[in-house]
């Protein structure tokens, strides 16, 4: 979760689901941010997938400033699409159409979020930023991912950590 300091537009108070994490970097999608115009008939029409018209009105979500064009989808069960990648024992991310296919025809997993774009981190950034009091961690929670309320998110993940967000300040100090 992004601290109150975070000032960078791309990043101020998001949520963001680490996907993968590693010595070469870190990935993971924002989850609280919606595209500010497309729904999901953008994206179906644009791979010319046929869908029953309700699954058109479902939001995209704005997944962070890198691969804004490409689709990313977090989502639970069925974990195992081709390219997924296993986020936690119930949440994986996937960006190829065998699962974008799968939803348009209501076959797909039943809690998921379409997203363009990512966030990445380059080897040692995100620990970085962590260590500047950029980040707040915790564990995923698919309940914020997936039922909380996209405006109610980052206050939410803040409080599943135990932090009331009323009380962080927007400058970071160390002790």
């Amino acid at each position: 979760m992004a601290m109150p300091g975070l000032k960078d537009p791309n990043f101020s108070q998001t949520v963001n689901c680490i996907c993968e994490h590693s010595s070469m970097g870190a990935f993971g999608l924002v989850v609280n941010r919606l595209h500010p115009f497309l729904t999901a008939k953008a994206i179906f029409d644009e791979f010319n997938l046929r869908y029953r018209e309700p699954l058109g009105s479902l939001p995209i979500f704005w997944g962070g400033p890198v691969h804004e064009r490409e689709v990313f989808i977090l989502h639970g069960p069925p974990l195992q699409w081709e390219g997924s990648v296993r986020v936690s024992e119930t949440l994986s991310m996937s960006n190829t159409l065998d699962v974008l296919h799968a939803i348009a025809r209501e076959q797909g997993p039943i809690a998921f979020l379409i997203a363009l774009g990512c966030a990445g981190w380059g080897p040692g950034q995100l620990e970085a930023e962590i260590k500047a009091n950029a980040w707040m961690t915790g564990p995923v929670n698919e309940t914020i991912i997936f039922e909380t309320p996209v405006e109610k998110r980052w206050e939410e993940a803040m409080k599943g950590i135990g932090i009331d967000p009323s009380l962080l300040a927007d400058t970071a100090g160390h002790a």
